[in-house]
């Protein structure tokens, strides 16, 4: 069946916000295609969620090139369902990639030379089938290259309009300010930075991040706001068999997920209860309160952890005594073992 897009997708103007200073209006939640989107991915169900997060108001859909598995199965799936479902709506998409990490084999398929960023670019564009992306990122710092030959190649990306506008990710503050002053050389501003932030880990706080990127008129994407699940409430009450501390352990751990931490999770849902919200709004809300924050970048394996997510922009505001016993619970969970 033609996908025809819900007619009351923009009636909440509340969903978006303004990415820094740029005339670019994000979606406060925005969907991330790491997992779930790749070739052991159920295609019908990835539709649903894609399709559905649009008719929600959610515009932004953010990939990079080792998404998948394996890599460039996610933008390729991602591309098939532009071509035959939301073509007609491609203006009004915010369609985002990246390169930085490992790709093809070699010493011309990772990190930030020009050779890999630009190959890259070309051939993600080919597997979104897309003339052009709306951003485009380097996805973590290279310690080898240069930074001017990075930032120059961001700089090409636009010139050449393979790419509306750029970004960084995982680039800490100096690294950040660097990166700012090679690339504002080539007459190309930096859109957006996609730091990892949620309410477990605020390196970005400490390493005083958010209030640079305010002051620089960048926007600021967070991704892993849930802590990869963590701060949902899936953990509540054991570690379920398709959760992905049980199934991955990569980058969420069965040994993470103690009892002493358990206690304060629940600790936090209860104070999301009273504020009539999931631990998992309660967690989104909590990032997107920062001013600095444009957007969450979340993940879903079904439809329904989308529409529950976007309960998180009815109320992003916390009252000092909220804040206050978040914050105690935070340092507890920290020194939890």
């Amino acid at each position: 069946m033609a996908f025809l897009p819900s007619d009351s997708r923009y009636a909440d103007g509340t969903l978006y916000s303004r990415c820094g200073k740029s005339g670019l209006m994000l979606p406060r939640v925005s969907l991330g295609l790491w997992h779930n989107f790749g070739d052991a991915a159920d295609l019908a169900s990835a539709r649903e969620i894609v399709l559905g997060a649009f008719d929600r108001g959610i515009t932004h859909f953010d990939l990079a090139n080792n998404y998948g598995p394996p890599p460039g199965a996610a933008e390729r799936n991602f591309g098939s369902l532009v071509a035959s479902d939301l073509k007609p709506w491609r203006d009004e998409l915010v369609i985002s990639t990246k390169a930085g990490y490992g790709m093809w084999p070699g010493p011309y398929g990772d990190w930030g030379s020009r050779k890999y960023l630009l190959s890259s670019l070309d051939q993600s564009l080919k597997r979104l089938g897309l003339d052009y992306v709306d951003i485009f990122y380097h996805h973590r710092p290279d310690p080898a290259t240069p930074i001017a030959e990075t930032m120059g190649a961001l700089a090409s990306a636009v010139q050449s309009g393979k790419a509306l506008y750029v970004g960084i990710s995982n680039y800490n503050a100096a690294q950040t300010r660097e990166a700012l002053d090679a690339l504002s050389a080539t007459g190309v501003r930096c859109l957006i930075h996609q730091p990892r932030y949620n309410m477990l880990d605020r390196r970005v706080e400490r390493d005083g991040l958010l209030p640079s990127l305010e002051a620089a008129g960048l926007g600021c994407i967070a991704f892993s706001p849930l802590a990869q699940g963590l701060l949902s409430e899936r953990y509540l009450s054991g570690i379920p068999e398709d959760s992905r501390a049980h199934r991955d352990g990569r980058f969420l751990r069965e040994d993470d997920i103690t009892p002493a931490r358990v206690e304060i999770l629940r600790a936090l849902a209860a104070i999301a209860k009273r504020r009539g919200q999931s631990l998992a709004q309660m967690a989104l809300a909590w990032v997107l309160r920062n001013a600095a924050v444009t957007s969450v970048l979340i993940g879903a394996s079904r439809l329904a952890q989308i529409d529950d997510n976007l309960g998180a922009i009815r109320n992003t505001a916390f009252s000092a005594e909220e804040l206050t016993g978040i914050d105690a619970l935070l340092a507890r969970f920290n020194a939890a073992a």
